[in-house]
């Protein structure tokens, strides 16, 4: 791990915005309670397709988003549990260091820059 890396501030950065993405999971939960067939089921029975196909589209972009906070949630804990392990900091690649730049940009990615560009690539 970086001799130079504060841990102690990116572990609060994670918190901070593990709060954040936990937030917009609730949000996204409040917005739409119940499943897109009781919201469309009122609509159906006034046969309005346009606005059931509008419900759609704002539902899949709703799932979609709600996909990306799991997942950022997910990396998130990850990166704490590194923190806590020692590895924090280090590519998963090439087991170099991450620039700091980089943590401070996206603290709970895994890759260095030139790792991540590579896997990009493909």
């Amino acid at each position: 791990m970086n001799a130079t890396l504060d841990t102690e501030h990116f572990k609060q950065r994670l918190l901070d915005e593990r709060t954040r993405v936990r937030e917009a999971i609730d949000y996204l939960h409040e917005e739409h309670p119940g499943s897109m067939e009781d919201e469309t089921q009122e609509i159906m029975s006034d046969n309005h397709p346009a606005d059931v196909a509008t419900i759609t589209v704002d539902r899949e972009i709703d799932y979609t988003l709600e996909e990306n906070e799991e997942r950022v949630l997910a990396a998130i804990d990850d990166a704490l549990v590194r923190i806590e392990d020692g590895s924090f900091g280090t590519c998963r690649t090439c087991g170099h260091e991450i620039a700091l730049e980089r943590l401070e940009a996206l603290p709970y990615t895994t890759h260095c820059i030139g790792c991540k560009r590579r896997e990009e690539r493909g």
